[in-house]
């Protein structure tokens, strides 16, 4: 109830949010609820994964590329920030990003400003900014893995996503939900 009620006060601004938390505690469903429940829930919600994609080929998808840029480059292609320009991007695995690119990322967090790689003109984006992890970006910090000034600006409001085992009271109405969508409401638990 405590992140619900965090997720409607913060759904409200515009400001940037960092969800943290283990694994498997749903920050990608409390993203999901900070988007629809914005003023910007008519506009794009753009996920992306930072772990999933290799270094190489991230700053294209977050940022596009032209023509010609780099090999395989053979048409234009527009990036994630502006694909989400006006609604809200979720960096998903941010620690997982390189110092070169949390360089490029804190650019467009200072003034939304950003360049398709092998272009000089530079797009602006009015996107809102959401990062997850599950690493103690603190602890990266401190080690020189993390810039600290990207650290301070995705950290505007700092939500905690708690594990099922700090939260037992839920398993129960979890469950319920679950064994309802599995059987189509035919089955239930018993007392």
């Amino acid at each position: 109830q405590e992140i619900f009620h965090l997720i409607t006060q913060v759904a409200k601004s515009n400001a940037n949010v960092l969800l943290l938390g283990e694994s498997g505690t749903g920050k990608e469903l409390v993203a999901n609820a900070i988007h629809y429940n914005s003023l910007r829930a008519n506009k794009p919600l753009i996920k992306v994964n930072c772990a999933a994609i290799p270094e190489t080929l991230l700053e294209s998808e977050l940022f596009g590329h032209e023509k010609g840029s780099f090999t395989g480059a053979y048409v234009q292609r527009i990036g994630r920030f502006e694909e989400a320009d006006q609604g809200t991007i979720l960096l998903d695995e941010i620690a997982e990003m390189s110092p070169y690119l949390q360089a490029k990322l804190l650019r467009v967090l200072q003034d939304g400003r950003f360049q398709r790689v092998g272009s000089n003109k530079e797009w602006r984006t009015r996107a809102r900014l959401l990062a997850a992890t599950n690493r103690d970006l603190e602890k990266e910090v401190e080690n020189g893995r993390f810039r600290e000034d990207l650290f301070y600006r995705l950290n505007v409001i700092e939500l905690y996503v708690p594990a099922l085992r700090e939260r037992r009271e839920d398993v129960l109405p979890l469950a319920n939900l679950f064994v309802a969508q599995l059987t189509n409401h035919r089955a239930r638990f018993s007392a």
